[in-house]
């Protein structure tokens, strides 16, 4: 027998130690013999049976689909176990505890405090002094470099020689600027104190065990890993930074370095006046920010959104010196500096354009532009403030700007090559910091072995040409094909946002045509003509004009309409949102939103368009699009045993946003085929990351399973998104109770596997070559990874599920939290892959199972971002 934790060949037989030291159990549905063998490199392994897990313990290993090797953006690191015990010290501010490292002139120093507000961001400024502390206040106390995480933790490979357990050093007269580059300018000498505290002693070969399966995870695994952790302008005011992401990982009987492309948005740097133009879409024309030109309010509004907490440095004088020191935008003036009064020191008053003028000797070019407001009061003319390079824009990002991020250069051939050149970028071989704690990482990355699985059969109505679809890389077409369950459209009207000249009359009669057309040949019953066609202001009132319309539409037909199909302009999201709250909360009826530019006859991609907007119409009206093949999935369709499939979402407020609430979403399917389901949703405490409501939501969803089948579920497949790998704890502690409680009240005792969904995480999967990947250059739908890159001791699994035209595609990571179900490792991929074809609006695979899709889609609609 191999040595406990050593890894397993999982082809002999079946494993022990699932779950929390319970059998494997018989093989359940979806499970297949292990038919090939893997290259002698990838690493499998099953957990000890005495270890336990957060969640459940890896069953096994899959085998199921065809074999073939991929690249994958991780390092191995050679850890030398001989260097001895690392040190842990916390880093604690002085006399300030909620910020890790402050300023502080303490009870007896002249010396000042740095305001908050100049702080670009807080771990670059404390890198900065513990650099400084480190290599120039306190060289004797390191001798040797220490790895310090930008907060908190300071890591060490040789223990500090002070005798208490703690250590406070100063700063003494130092200024913002001799801390190096990247820290504001122009501010005066102050003292900054920072105190280090003695934690623990970790010694490093307490991760072998863990990584070979034969340690249990404890408190002592995430502090030794952490101890080893050391442009493009796209428009509207924004522009995109690329650099390096890494981090330690724990993988199978070793440590990785997970190293990938990290792309963040940025404010333009430069002229406050010009991103604020840009903003607007109103380059080299400052009038567009005068109220005397009008404004509008509206502009002005969404505009101080965007800009508060932008930090700019400002200029004035005959000399235009520039004032050094950071400030922070709170707000826009609604008049321009020629109309803003102000009171001087003698009790005059005079406006801001004529201070600056007659005080400052400064004349502003554009006296009618609007000025900025500062922390202070102070109000500041847009010309003459300068915005900061390097600042992260933490808000919304608009949704046209989105596409200039899609289709910023990150194909999966130059993401690999970026990659393989980051070992010299980042210089781990000649980093002081890596030899210390006497790491050594290969500078290729890793080529492990990984699986595509087969794509379940899609059927359409027994009357099309095609009844059966095959996918292929994760698509499909609708190309001779009828729906499953076609819906009728018998009064419908048409109400056009776009200016007349744009979308005249022609437009409109021919966009009526092709829709016709489209849904008549997917099997779609409907009225060749709309009861009314209506050209509306978008500046209005969205929802009196449609509930107008609609009185209007039921004077001529006799009824009132059943779809309203409205057509947008472009950046037209304010429009899109009170359609859709007049559709789905006022009034119940359906609604559709098509853009203009994609109407038109003569576009080349006018046939798809119309065939994405009929598969949408069908089941908004009820309709069933096509159903998967599930023959080979009997825990779906066992009569014995019905199965509901569930996904959970939380949708957060949008960053700077506040006095916003979370939204909470659960949809639940209600029949065999998983592809008819309901969805329910709850507001609860912003940015709150356990679904506080999820007892009440499950008894809605599980009751409308109920009313549809005549029964409830025996067992429950939960998929919950965006959990983090630190609250898997607690998401199983009180989610999973609350599922109880809802299932108590009802008087049933289900079968729960539950499984998060991530998303959020740096992963990437690259073929060997272009033959072995999509027409996208990636890896192909199916491919799924279990071995080599996973937690040594959970059941988790990452699946590319979709297809990508541009960029890299992203895996999703599934973790199973529970499972009573008994699932084997192909069983619950294979299920968890065809899940990802139930979609209704789209003829391709979507990357997470449709269910908890479309509970992410739910939330971000009802905050107001459209996906």
């Amino acid at each position: 027998m191999p040595p406990m934790g050593a890894p397993v060949d999982t082809r002999r037989g079946r494993s022990r130690g699932r779950g929390r030291g319970r059998g494997a159990g018989p093989i359940r549905s979806g499970g297949s013999p292990r038919a090939h063998s893997p290259p002698a490199k990838s690493r499998f392994l099953v957990p000890a049976a005495h270890v336990r897990a957060i969640g459940v313990k890896r069953p096994g290993h899959g085998s199921a689909g065809r074999i073939t090797e991929v690249f994958t953006n991780h390092f191995a690191i050679e850890l030398d176990h001989s260097q001895g015990t690392i040190h842990h010290y916390d880093v604690i501010a002085a006399q300030q505890p909620p910020s890790p490292l402050s300023a502080d002139p303490g009870p007896e120093s002249d010396m000042p405090i740095v305001d908050s507000d100049i702080l670009p961001d807080e771990p670059a400024w404390n890198f900065k002094i513990i650099n400084t502390l480190q290599t120039q206040v306190e060289p004797e106390l390191f001798a040797r470099p220490g790895v310090y995480d930008g907060r908190k933790n300071l890591f060490t490979a040789f223990e500090l020689p002070f005798e208490s357990g703690a250590r406070e050093a100063s700063l003494l007269g130092y200024t913002t600027s001799s801390l190096g580059e990247g820290v504001p300018r122009g501010h005066g000498p102050v003292e900054f104190r920072v105190r280090l505290m003695r934690v623990a002693s970790i010694n490093p070969q307490v991760l072998q065990p863990f990584l070979g399966g034969a340690q249990s995870h404890d408190n002592m695994i995430p502090t030794a890993i952490t101890a080893l952790n050391g442009g493009l302008d796209i428009g509207g005011g924004m522009v995109l930074w690329r650099g390096y992401f890494q981090s330690v990982r724990p993988a199978i009987d070793r440590l990785l370095i997970n190293v990938d492309i990290s792309t963040s948005v940025m404010y333009s740097p430069g002229p406050l006046i010009d991103l604020a133009l840009a903003v607007l879409h109103r380059p080299g024309n400052p009038n567009a920010l005068a109220p005397r030109h009008d404004l509008p309010d509206g502009d002005r509004i969404r505009l101080e959104r965007f800009l508060s907490g932008i930090q700019i440095t400002t200029s004035h004088g005959d000399s235009g010196c520039q004032m050094q020191r950071p400030r922070v935008v709170v707000g826009l003036s609604k008049m321009g500096a020629r109309d803003l009064t102000l009171e001087l020191g003698n009790g005059q008053q005079t406006t801001v354009a004529d201070y600056f003028w007659t005080v400052l000797d400064r004349p502003l070019r554009f006296p009618d532009v609007i000025c900025v407001e500062l922390f202070n009061g102070a109000l500041i003319p847009l010309e003459l403030c300068q915005v900061i390079p390097g600042q992260k824009v933490r808000k919304r990002i608009p949704p046209n700007r989105k596409v200039s991020i899609l289709n910023f250069p990150s194909g999966p051939r130059s993401r690999l090559e970026s990659i393989r050149n980051s070992t010299g970028v980042l210089g781990h071989d000649l980093s002081e910091y890596v030899s210390e704690f006497g790491m050594r990482v290969a500078n290729e990355p890793l080529k492990i072995q990984a699986r595509v699985l087969n794509a379940p059969k899609l059927s359409y109505h027994k009357s099309s040409r095609q009844p059966i679809s095959k996918p292929r890389d994760g698509a499909w077409d609708l190309t001779d094909k009828r729906m499953f369950s076609p819906s009728t459209v018998a009064n419908w009207m048409v109400i056009i946002y776009e200016g007349q000249g744009r979308f005249n009359v022609g437009a409109a009669n021919q966009m009526v045509t092709d829709l016709v057309e489209r849904c008549e040949a997917v099997g779609m019953s409907i009225n060749p003509r709309p009861a009314l066609i209506r050209w509306e202001s978008g500046q209005g009132d969205i929802c009196e004009q449609l509930r107008v319309a609609s009185g209007e539409c039921q004077r001529r037909s006799g009824s009132l309409p059943t779809l309203i199909v409205v057509i947008l302009p472009e950046d037209a999201n304010d429009i899109y949102s009170a359609v859709k709250y007049f559709g789905d909360v006022l009034t119940g009826v359906v609604t559709q939103c098509m853009k203009s530019s994609r109407c038109f006859h003569g576009n080349s991609y006018y046939y798809s368009y119309y065939s994405n907007i009929s598969l949408k119409l069908n089941v908004k009206l009820g309709g069933v699009n096509a159903v998967p093949e599930l023959g080979d999935f009997s825990f779906l369709t066992d009569p014995a045993n019905p199965t509901m499939v569930m996904g959970a979402a939380i949708t957060h407020p949008a960053p700077g946003s506040v006095g916003r609430p979370s939204f909470t979403s659960l949809v639940g399917s209600i029949d065999t085929t998983t592809v008819r389901y309901v969805s329910t949703m709850e507001v609860q405490t912003p940015r709150m990351e356990v679904i506080e409501v999820m007892d009440s939501m499950c008894v809605y969803v599980l009751n409308q399973y109920k009313d549809a089948t005549g029964e409830y579920p025996r067992r429950i497949l939960f998929y919950r998104s965006g959990v983090s790998e630190g609250r898997f704890a607690t998401v199983l502690e009180i989610e999973l109770s609350l599922i109880r409680i809802a299932c108590a009240k009802l008087g049933i005792k289900p079968a729960i596997t539950m499984i998060t969904v991530g998303k959020r995480h740096h992963v990437r999967f690259f073929p060997r070559s272009r033959n072995d990947g999509d027409l996208g250059g990636n890896c192909p739908a199916g491919t799924v990874v279990d071995s080599d890159v996973v937690n040594p001791i959970e059941f988790d699994f990452y699946l590319l599920s979709h297809g990508s035209v541009t960029g890299t595609s992203r895996p999703a990571h599934y973790n199973v939290l529970i499972d009573e179900n008994n699932f084997t490792a192909d069983g619950l991929q294979s299920l968890t892959y065809a899940l990802c074809y139930v979609i209704a609006r789209t003829t391709r695979s979507v990357s997470v199972p449709t269910q908890v899709l479309r509970a992410a889609v739910q939330g971000t609609t009802t905050t107001g971002n459209k996906l």
